[in-house]
């Protein structure tokens, strides 16, 4: 029996557009896999949402925890972000010459798993080690842009979440300006950028109203203090 151009068009079809799927529920299962509650589960037999802000983020971990496990943080929520925007990619350039898109979607589905775990109650974290590995991947011109406005803004304000902020919401903008005037990345970036707003959401506030905590270097446990 032979193979009939229309069930080879059809199973390109399948592939080509179930790709992207796939990518995005692999992505967000990946990112379900959250540095902080890990970390704190492992090594304290706690859970860092029960301290400080209530996030499962870098920033509440250290607040609570100190530096001593923050690398532990660092490493599980940037090396998921990597994995899943490596595997988004080389599925999409193979598939349809797309490293980018790939890229994109890949961390859209991260960021989504980071911020909402089915595994961890739907509450996770704000996105922004997550988004800023994923920027190094997309492109290193954006990239610098919005680490390079992250730093400059911590270092002046010590406000992490104004750092944050601006960090995704230049994304958009570096994204079209770099990555081929395209706008269907432009949109995808400017979806991961509005998640990342809308976890902050909470801290707009507490700037708005000058109650925003600044960011101070220390090592212990601010919990056992």
């Amino acid at each position: 029996m032979g193979i009939y151009p229309d069930e080879v068009t059809t199973f390109a079809a399948v592939v080509l557009y179930g790709a992207p799927v796939a990518v995005a529920v692999l992505s967000y299962l990946l990112g379900c896999i959250n540095g902080a509650i890990a970390t704190s589960h492992i090594f304290y037999h706690d859970d860092v949402r029960r301290h400080g802000s209530g996030n499962a983020g870098l920033t509440n971990f250290y607040r609570t925890y100190g530096a001593k496990y923050a690398l532990g943080v660092i490493l599980l929520d940037m090396g998921k972000t990597a994995a899943a925007c490596l595997i988004g990619g080389v599925i999409l350039r193979y598939l349809a010459g797309d490293w980018q898109l790939g890229v994109l979607l890949g961390g859209l589905g991260c960021e989504l798993g980071h911020m909402f775990p089915v595994f961890f109650g739907f509450k996770g974290g704000k996105g922004i080690l997550s988004g800023g590995t994923l920027v190094w991947l997309l492109d290193w011109r954006v990239a610098l842009i919005s680490w390079g406005l992250f730093i400059l803004l911590w270092l002046l304000t010590k406000y992490v979440s104004l750092g944050s902020l601006a960090a995704a919401v230049s994304m958009p903008v570096s994204t079209w300006i770099f990555c081929g005037h395209s706008g269907l990345y432009t949109v995808l970036a400017a979806v991961i950028a509005g998640l990342v707003v809308w976890c902050h959401r909470g801290n707009i506030r507490r700037l708005l109203r000058g109650e925003e905590q600044k960011f101070r270097w220390h090592t212990g446990p601010d919990h056992e203090k």
